[in-house]
């Protein structure tokens, strides 16, 4: 199963980085949500620093929208998926190989993306271990979600317009606790932030754990 994860995983990053739609769409794209939400708020800087956590995970969880439709996009050739059904994978591999992929380009989103905020809302995070333990339980969180619900809709013709429907409001956990937790690394409140981990942990595992047992499955049915 891992060594099928890896292959997956492989397969997928380098499609991308050929293709480099991460680079020209989806960074471009979380960037346009933090301007735009900033300008909402308004140009006082007190209420966008209060209001960057929110911000910030608002930009993760549509750019996650964008990156599972990608990575199920890459399958939705005719005959594609049944080439991978019969070629011997593990289907839980598929499903850890699909989600590390995510994660990894979801990971290195939220690091160009917290560079942004830090220059555009002027806020340091004071308890560094906080925000990078809350971002990797919540990557794990929002990629095993994104692509067991991608798997879901991938058979389905309207599923770029389905899938949003469909991952959003599960994922809303995911904004609440993140920003939570990064409020908290921001003011250097450490107790209060992890509290919300407590949420980030049983989805990520919840989410990991389903996604190994249905992912055949789903396969099968699309």
């Amino acid at each position: 199963m891992w060594r099928d994860a890896l292959l997956v995983a492989g397969k997928d990053l380098r499609i991308e980085a050929r293709s480099r739609v991460a680079l020209w769409q989806v960074v471009p794209f979380a960037f346009l949500v933090l301007l735009l939400l900033s300008f909402a708020i308004g140009p006082d800087q007190s209420p966008l620093r209060h209001a960057a956590p929110g911000i910030f995970w608002i930009a993760v969880l549509f750019s996650t929208v964008l990156a599972v439709q990608r990575s199920v996009s890459i399958e939705s050739g005719e005959g594609t998926r049944d080439g991978l059904r019969l070629s011997g994978i593990d289907p839980a591999g598929i499903f850890l190989g699909k989600a590390a992929a995510v994660a990894l380009q979801l990971l290195v989103l939220q690091i160009v993306l917290w560079a942004g905020v830090t220059f555009l809302f002027d806020v340091r995070v004071h308890v560094v271990w906080l925000a990078v333990v809350a971002s990797l339980l919540a990557t794990v969180g929002l990629a095993c979600a994104g692509v067991l619900y991608g798997a879901l809709s991938a058979g389905l013709r309207v599923r770029d317009t389905l899938l949003p429907i469909l991952v959003l409001p599960v994922l809303a956990p995911v904004l609440l606790a993140g920003s939570k937790a990064w409020e908290a690394a921001l003011d250097g409140n450490a107790g209060s932030g992890t509290e919300w981990l407590r949420i980030l942990i049983p989805f990520a595992v919840i989410y990991l754990v389903i996604g190994v047992v249905l992912y055949g499955p789903l396969q099968e049915a699309a």
